[in-house]
């Protein structure tokens, strides 16, 4: 058995021992050849490169799943002369640390790209955050103050203004000299002088890369609505009148309009790397790109739009495989799963979506579930479910007394554990990165998909990070309705009153290999029938300091999240684990008022 499961692994890794001496992470292959096109493009190298220490797997005795959470993943920095970092610094996925700058007038969308931005990359397993300066002039100057406030003339303000600056440059310079990888800077720098500081800082002091995203905006359409839906229910504006604080932020524009000096990238700012946006999107100019996540972030960028849209996304219906407690599989619908496509199908005829365009994986569960909707269907190979490797057709029970180990394993990390000659939660996302690069594309769209699937695309509109992902709840037969805003995403949970088993298995407690097979599968044996519970609302609010979530159920009672051990099902809602701003000043369930 032992040597069934090394060799799966061997098929999994297709790298031999050679290969990996070579190789600085595993999961260079989804990445890109990362390490190499920094090296080529870094001017500032480190003094002491690490070397490479990675040895080849020598059994399955070991403990090879910390081994491969702490090695495979993400390449470790070895603090150099110039960078002074921490015992904190963990391992990294990104070599050299990256700050991205924002440039631009107010209401140019410059904070939505920066928090969206901040989601994608980490999403995709790069530690980010977002540095806004006005959340630091908020907090030093109490009560917004009125457009006298950045006037160029007003000299105790401006220097207000550069004081905040230069603390949100220093906090952020501290978190990338630690756990960061990449910092977005918030802030209009409109001038060459503040750019010019900011770069110095950040290249010469730091030895950090610096990357300009610029938004331009002519449209006076565009800079009104993002005025009226944004700007309006800034902390500055409230208790003010609407007409009060338009006139007020256009003359705050204005003010900055007098002394904006755009990105020149044929004179003294040519050596910079960036993006310009015309018009959220209608034109581009990219200008000396350099590394792996400059070339990422420019991909992501080109491929977003601010239409409104709808997502909605539901796992397949219920298979003779999930009745039998099968891990993946190609099985088809069983008799409760037929009723829910008819449902699915009903459901979706009545929301009368325009242009609906229906994706599903190539597996046989899904494209039976989607088979009766009335619109056009596209069968994606990225959206088959995770590959289990020889666990796959097996029970959970099954895998679990025949290799107490691996199942182990998979329990202490459930996101970085690979599958014996299949994949992890980490493999599914790099994966599933196209996926989403055309969700942010799309217009109105369904998903038909699995579990996995499921939960990873959820974790890219939640802001889940790698420990909350592969528990965050999806029931089957039952629709999540997404529709994005400008800072956040409005997720409804809709059951189609189908009845249908349990497919969702907690964080065991006890996660030692010894343990009894009952212990290792808890709760999941013996809750078989998922409860069907009521219509959720869900608003997720992305905010520099992290991601606010409210739920409510259909009274508009709010609902308080619980922790994903719980197998509560009701009051764990429909997706999972903690991790909720909003509700921490909550009872269980109080009334809005």
């Amino acid at each position: 058995m032992s040597e069934s499961i090394s060799q799966a692994r061997t098929d999994s890794n297709q790298l031999n021992l050679d290969d990996m001496e070579n190789l600085p992470d595993a999961t260079a292959k989804q990445y890109g050849a990362i390490e190499q096109e920094e090296v080529e493009d870094d001017p500032f190298p480190d003094l002491n490169p690490q070397n490479n220490t990675r040895k080849p797997q020598q059994s399955l005795n070991g403990d090879i799943h910390a081994w491969r959470k702490s090695h495979s993943i993400k390449n470790k920095r070895t603090p150099g002369v110039f960078r002074q970092l921490s015992q904190a610094c963990r391992d990294r996925l990104v070599r050299t640390p990256t700050v991205i700058m924002m440039v631009g007038l107010p209401a140019r969308g410059k904070t939505f790209i920066a928090r969206k931005l901040a989601r994608y990359l980490h999403w995709i397993g790069i530690q980010t955050k977002v540095f806004n300066v006005g959340d630091y002039r908020r907090d030093a100057v109490k009560g917004y103050a009125g457009k006298e406030f950045f006037d160029p003339d007003n000299t105790e303000a401006v220097a207000i203004r550069n004081l905040c600056a230069q603390n949100a440059l220093e906090d952020m310079c501290n978190y990338l000299q630690n756990e960061g990888e990449v910092a977005i800077f918030d802030a209009t720098n409109t001038t060459r002088e503040r750019r010019r500081t900011v770069y110095n800082h950040c290249v010469e002091a730091c030895y950090f890369r610096v990357f300009f995203v610029e938004s331009i905006c002519d449209s006076q359409e565009v800079i009104q609505a993002n005025i009226r839906e944004v700007k309006l229910k800034s902390p500055d504006y409230k208790g003010v009148l609407d007409t009060v604080a338009v006139e007020d932020f256009l003359s705050r524009i204005e003010l900055y309009a007098k002394q904006y000096e755009p990105i020149d990238g044929k004179n003294d700012e040519k050596h910079y790397s960036f993006i310009k946006i015309f018009n959220c999107g209608e034109r581009f100019l990219v200008h000396k790109t350099r590394g792996n996540i400059q070339s990422r972030v420019i991909y992501f960028l080109m491929n977003i739009h601010v239409l409104p849209r709808t997502i909605y996304l539901t796992r397949h219906g219920e298979s003779t495989g999930n009745v039998q407690q099968c891990i993946g599989g190609n099985a088809p619908l069983s008799e409760a799963g037929k009723v829910y496509a008819e449902a699915l199908a009903e459901y979706i005829d009545n929301e009368n979506i325009s242009d609906l365009i229906v994706w599903t994986s190539q597996r046989q569960q899904t494209i039976e579930t989607a088979a009766k909707i009335d619109a056009p269907k596209e069968q994606w190979k990225a959206l088959n479910g995770i590959n289990a490797g020889i666990f796959e057709g097996l029970t959970y029970q099954e895998a679990a007394e025949r290799y107490p180990e691996e199942f182990a394993a998979r329990d202490r990390s459930k996101y970085y554990y690979r599958y014996p000659g299949g994949e992890s939660y980490h493999d599914l996302i790099a994966r599933l990165e196209p996926v989403i690069m055309e969700l942010e594309r799309a217009e109105n769209l369904l998903v038909v998909c699995h579990q996995a699937v499921a939960r990873c695309i959820l974790a890219y509109f939640l802001d889940k990070d790698a420990e909350r992902l592969p528990y965050i709840k999806v029931p089957l037969h039952t629709v999540i309705k997404l529709t994005p805003m400008a800072y956040g995403c409005m997720m409804e949970s809709i059951p189609l009153s189908v009845e249908a088993v349990n497919t969702y298995r907690s964080k065991p407690k006890n996660c030692d290999p010894n343990r009894a097979v009952a212990e290792a599968l808890n709760e999941f044996v013996e809750l078989r029938i998922e409860p069907i519970t009521g219509p959720t609302t869900t608003q997720i609010i992305y905010q520099n300091s992290g991601t606010a979530i409210e739920t409510t159920d259909a009274f508009g009672n709010r609902i308080h999240r619980m922790d994903s051990v719980t197998s509560d099902t009701i009051l764990n809602n429909s997706f999972s684990p903690a991790h909720d701003n909003l509700t921490k000043q909550t009872s269980d369930v109080n009334p809005r008022n």
